[in-house]
């Protein structure tokens, strides 16, 4: 994590950028055992997490918020995901279709964050080469 107040957004995009390659890696485990009885489906919720971790802040500048914003509490658990539900007779829980969905929904969100910190790079070197 880069320690300065010009990069307050692109540390908070890096840890975004790491949360949905995480969730990437928990929703290809999941297709992975989408037949393995008793599997029961993981997830994580990284957005309401920062979210939280910035509504928190009670100033109402959005600059000064995000440069509050702990590292520490952006960290988004795992959690087992309607662990008392089955789709089936054999108790698993994952649907193939539905993550196939949410795993197409976290790839565009992980290249999206990924264009954000190349655009935050390219305004501070355009910055610095003036």
């Amino acid at each position: 994590m880069i320690s300065s107040d010009a990069y307050n957004y692109i540390n908070i995009l890096n840890k975004a950028a790491n949360a949905s390659w995480t969730k990437n890696e928990i929703i290809a485990n999941n297709i992975a055992n989408v037949d393995t009885p008793d599997y029961k489906r993981k997830d994580m919720d990284f957005e309401s997490t920062l979210a939280r971790a910035i509504s928190q802040k009670s100033t109402s500048n959005m600059d000064q918020k995000v440069k509050n914003v702990q590292g520490m509490a952006l960290r988004a658990g795992v959690y087992t995901d309607y662990s008392q539900l089955s789709y089936r007779y054999d108790g698993n829980n994952v649907d193939i279709d539905t993550e196939s969905a949410y795993l197409a929904d976290n790839q565009l969100k992980y290249y999206t964050v990924l264009n954000s910190i190349n655009q935050e790079f390219s305004r501070i070197k355009m910055v610095l080469q003036k």
